[in-house]
């Protein structure tokens, strides 16, 4: 969502995260894993405001899921449970923006659904330096596994 990804975020720029993401999504699919696209719909909108699409370096590729939410978290209102369940996913690995709204919101419901949940810190910014830090270093080692893009892609690597 290039609206998004243009927002004045910290402790990186949006663009530095969808390089990552970009590269993380490339990793998990070449060992088999699923990448889910998530993007927003505002509801009540005749039209979505302009940079609400995919950003072209995230266009979905064979065998990867998309996502609308029209709330906060990935999970509200959504498919997305369903999906995992019915491909036996019981693992989300977490990227994105916003590390304090839809991060942590759709890891906190990954977690009450029961998913193990993996948080790629280094993959992620706020749209606060202090909220970010607070949600990376007190929210997410509480729900799940907190690690970097590059551990993360050297657990999916054979030994």
């Amino acid at each position: 969502m290039p609206r998004i990804i243009a927002l004045d975020t910290a402790p990186l720029a949006g663009p530095m995260v969808l390089e990552r993401c970009v590269a993380l999504a490339k990793a998990t699919r070449s060992v088999g894993g699923l990448v889910v696209n998530v993007r927003v719909e505002r509801p009540g909108l005749d039209a979505q405001p302009e940079g609400s699409e995919l950003a072209p370096e995230l266009a979905p590729q064979p065998g990867d899921l998309e996502i609308v939410k029209r709330t906060i978290g990935a999970f509200g209102r959504t498919s997305l449970d369903n999906e995992l369940q019915a491909r036996g996913i019981d693992t989300v690995v977490l990227a994105g923006i916003a590390t304090n709204f839809g991060v942590e919101s759709t890891g906190r419901a990954a977690d009450d659904l029961g998913y193990n949940t993996v948080y790629l810190t280094d993959a992620m910014t706020g749209l606060d330096q202090q909220a970010h830090e607070f949600a990376v270093s007190y929210v997410f080692p509480r729900l799940g596994t907190v690690c970097t893009g590059t551990e993360y892609v050297a657990a999916l690597s054979p030994a």
